[in-house]
């Protein structure tokens, strides 16, 4: 299977959107991330073809004219995990949910910790917008590892598109 990438220049530094043939798998937010990603899969080469849909509508979001993705997704994950990544997905542009309404809205309340789990495990970070799950306080809690301020932009990004 074909499976291609495409760098964009983010607000926040330089991204990259990585696909198959079925839709997108993958988008890698910092350089560590890709310098791993790209010495596990060493034959990956520049593929605007499967990736340059995802890049244009990428360059629509961050200019606040794109609320929704309208993407194929290639996703890989437990049935648990794909649950909550189709939950993140209803979470509407320029507002927040806690994990804990995330595990209400997936039906399993008492499941935030692997809520939690599921959210930093997401591969398709901005298309799925895990950067809408906020602590139950309202405080930016967690995102990819210890990111809030990218979490933070891409919020502010969002907010201030509405206003």
């Amino acid at each position: 299977m074909r499976i291609g990438f495409a760098a964009y220049q983010a607000p926040f530094g330089k991204i990259r959107v990585i696909a198959d043939e079925t839709g997108i798998k993958r988008v890698e937010l910092f350089e560590e991330d890709w310098e791993k990603y790209l010495a596990e899969h060493p034959d990956i080469q520049e593929d605007m073809e499967l990736c340059g849909e995802a890049i244009r509508q990428l360059d629509e979001y961050f200019c606040g004219t794109r609320k929704e993705f309208e993407l194929p997704l290639s996703i890989e994950g437990t049935d648990f995990r794909k649950k909550v990544w189709s939950a993140l997905q209803t979470i509407p542009y320029g507002e927040v949910r806690s994990y804990a309404d995330v595990a209400e809205m997936i039906g399993n309340p008492k499941a935030v910790g692997a809520v939690g789990q599921a959210n930093r495990n997401n591969q398709i970070p901005i298309i799925i917008p895990c950067h809408r799950v906020i602590g139950k306080s309202g405080n930016l809690v967690g995102y990819a590892g210890s990111h809030t301020p990218i979490q933070k932009m891409l919020l502010d990004t969002e907010i201030n598109a509405t206003k």
